[in-house]
């Protein structure tokens, strides 16, 4: 049985690995080197990375019985180029959404220009953990107040320098972090607001809410996308049933008649 995990998370590696302990012919799909490293060298599992055009999306779930979206949760947009290609090549698609945080004595809002919009009418540090990727929407503010905390990557390096933030105020290290440590880096920077995605306990979420309660900075949250999909014990479960049904229904062809 073939499977296509579209990773890059905690959760996609670990599903791959189960999955092809299982006996699953498995390939993961990730966007970035990053990604890849983290994916690392499983053996018997496929590591495509790079991003995939709709068209290139749909050749490779041709072959495959079944498809797991593992992607983060706040990437709304492959989700939904995922969901389209395997509806497009009639492949079963399956939706690995990492379990939510509670959200304790937290501003939360809609966007990163929210966040933004937000801070404009206040004083004080900010330290940024949303990524690179998110960085244009704090142009209103002014670059000597952002602590931005990216991957270590000349792509998170040239965002932040196009940004005109100043070299002393970016940290350049892959988490997730304990809450010592997060707490640490606020009170080295002098931060007052520290701005987060719910990354959820992969994510290093937890850690970061804390360090922001002891320190007394002020968290600030973008909201998860809307989406439905299952935990990661559901999905394997029923990866494992549809990969039992298989193996049973090739014994069955098997046999003679």
């Amino acid at each position: 049985m073939k499977i296509v995990i579209f990773g890059g998370t905690t959760e996609g590696r670990e599903l791959s690995e189960r999955l092809t302990d299982a006996g699953a012919e498995v390939t993961v799909c990730v966007a970035t080197e990053y990604g890849e490293e983290e994916q690392g060298q499983v053996p018997g599992v496929e590591t495509r990375t790079g991003p995939l055009t709709a068209e290139e999306k749909q050749a490779l779930l041709r072959d495959a019985d079944l498809c797991v979206d593992a992607t983060h949760p706040y990437a709304g947009h492959v989700t939904a180029s995922v969901r389209a290609a395997c509806e497009s090549a009639g492949v079963e698609y399956l939706r690995l959404l990492r379990e939510a945080s509670e959200i304790p004595d937290a501003v939360t809002v809609g966007s990163a220009a929210e966040a933004a919009a937000y801070l404009k009418e206040r004083a004080g540090r900010v330290l940024l953990t949303t990524g690179a990727k998110e960085l244009m929407a704090f142009t209103c503010l002014d670059p000597e107040r952002l602590i931005p905390r990216i991957l270590p990557s000349h792509e998170s390096l040239a965002a932040c320098e196009a940004l005109g933030i100043p070299h002393r105020n970016i940290i350049a290290m892959q988490g997730p972090f304990s809450k010592d440590l997060n707490a640490a880096v606020i009170r080295q920077y002098g931060v007052r607001y520290v701005v987060s995605k719910d990354g959820g306990k992969p994510g290093g979420f937890p850690e970061k809410a804390a360090a922001a309660k002891e320190t007394g900075a002020q968290l600030i949250v973008l909201r998860r996308p809307a989406e439905r999909g299952m935990p990661f014990d559901d999905v394997l479960d029923l990866c494992i049933t549809r990969l039992s049904d298989a193996n049973k229904n090739e014994m069955e062809k098997g046999e003679p008649t």
